[in-house]
């Protein structure tokens, strides 16, 4: 960072008045974590970094090189708007280093930044555009349950949607951190919502997920309310999901667009969904990466289970929206918002540019509702099922050399060994439904 470029950042961070500045990363769940600092130390951090112990962050380091560094990404500066008053709060996204000045592989945000850069070398952008769903659930005593705050159904509003008041606060706060929020509204599950922001490229995308992720639950906790990004946290009512909406642009155009094809997709967004299907089930470890993700992708619901594509219909796992032009993209529908979106972001541009390169044509448009196919319709159609759970998800990415390459193998084995002790974990436990369906029979 130039002399030039740290001398403006001090002056705005005294300008705004900051007394405190958060440090913020995010460990290899995508849960934020942050070492504050005073002011006076910003100097520093943006000069040589922040040092800190790597060893308590899940997925990162052994205790004997446990020394990490880090780095503020000025791009990422914003004030806390929840934390106003005369000692202002500022927040920075930080790259992870080693002492030696060289990237820590181990962090989820430099293995999206490898891929990106991977595709600027093919003359390629990235984009995406999550639409991030939640739950707005009571608290009793301190403690998160699953009581419903409202009763509200999909685009409800006041009296019947009673959060709508925290919704707003949610946007207003995202406002003044920088956020375009372009809408905002009640899902169709009780005490479900969704609000949607402007599309940009991966890696500020997927620090916005993070961000907006902190900030949902923060205003949800100041309201009295818990914000829950879990998958599937009621039975028998919609899950929460993350579809992301992809493009890749070359040379300021959109590299989806060709308005003399078919449906007026190019080879390269054709060629991209090939990829993205040949390697799905790997991404599915880390675009749905909890025990509790696999209750959602199950028939019935919104969610997809097929591994499909079309221009038009919701029930397939990949989706091309009708808008054309600049506005051209593929929107896959599996992923859910337990996600760490800098992997699952890699993961899919990986697999998206394997089909560019190597010219993966996908299977032919599923345009029926797969949803009332039976198993003999969907194999004579070559439509397979997704992993039905973790276990399966993780031996599929244990399977793709290229994914797994694309996240290095840091990262690999460290998503292994959690995937391993969660699912020995959740396997090995007696669940109130055995003992409600064998206790008293047995």
């Amino acid at each position: 960072m130039s002399a030039d470029a740290v001398a403006a950042m001090l002056e705005r961070i005294k300008a705004d008045g900051v007394k405190f500045i958060r440090l913020q990363f995010s460990d290899l769940t995508g849960h934020p974590k942050n070492v504050a600092i005073p002011h006076i130390q910003a100097e520093k951090a943006l000069t040589d970094g922040i040092g800190f112990d790597g060893s308590s962050i899940e997925g990162f380091a052994r205790i004997e090189e446990s020394d990490m560094v880090l780095k503020p990404d000025i791009s990422t500066y914003t004030l806390l708007p929840w934390r106003k008053g005369e000692a202002k709060v500022a927040r920075f996204i930080c790259d992870v280093y080693l002492p030696n000045g060289k990237p820590f592989e181990g962090d989820p945000r430099f293995a999206l930044k490898k891929v990106v850069a991977e595709a600027a070398s093919m003359g390629y952008t990235f984009n995406t555009g999550p639409e991030l769903e939640f739950f707005l659930f009571k608290m009793c005593d301190g403690e998160p349950t699953t009581q419903y705050q409202d009763v509200g159904g999909y685009f409800d509003l006041a009296p019947t949607d009673l959060a709508e008041d925290v919704r707003r606060d949610i946007v207003l706060a995202l406002t003044e951190m920088g956020f375009e929020i372009e809408a905002s509204h009640h899902e169709v599950a009780e005490s479900q919502h969704e609000i949607d922001f402007k599309y940009g490229s991966a890696l500020q995308t997927a620090d916005n997920v993070v961000t907006f992720k902190f900030a949902t639950k923060t205003i949800a906790l100041l309201n009295g309310l818990h914000a829950s990004f879990m998958a599937k946290p009621v039975y028998g009512i919609n899950g929460s999901g993350m579809h992301t909406n992809c493009s890749l642009f070359k040379d300021g155009k959109n590299a989806f667009y060709d308005p003399d094809a078919p449906l007026q997709l190019s080879e390269t967004a054709l060629f991209f969904i090939g990829g993205i299907l040949k390697h799905i089930r790997a991404i599915t470890r880390v675009a749905n990466p909890t025990i509790n993700s696999y209750k959602r992708l199950v028939p019935g619901y919104e969610a997809p289970v097929y591994m499909s594509w079309s221009a038009s219909n919701r029930t397939a796992l990949c989706r091309v929206p009708a808008p054309r032009g600049n506005s051209t993209r593929v929107e896959i529908r599996s992923p859910d918002p337990t996600c760490n979106p800098y992997l699952t972001f890699a993961a899919i541009l990986a697999a998206g540019l394997d089909g560019v390169k190597n010219r993966i044509t996908p299977p032919p448009s599923a345009d029926r509702n797969i949803f009332k196919l039976n198993a003999e319709e969907r194999k004579a159609a070559g439509i397979d099922t997704l992993p039905g759970s973790l276990y399966e998800s993780n031996a599929a990415l244990m399977a793709d050399e290229l994914i797994c390459n694309a996240l290095g193998p840091h990262i690999v084995e460290n998503l292994n060994t959690i995937a391993e002790m969660e699912w020995d974990a959740f396997r090995t436990m007696v669940h109130p439904w055995e003992l409600d369906q064998y206790l008293s029979k047995y």
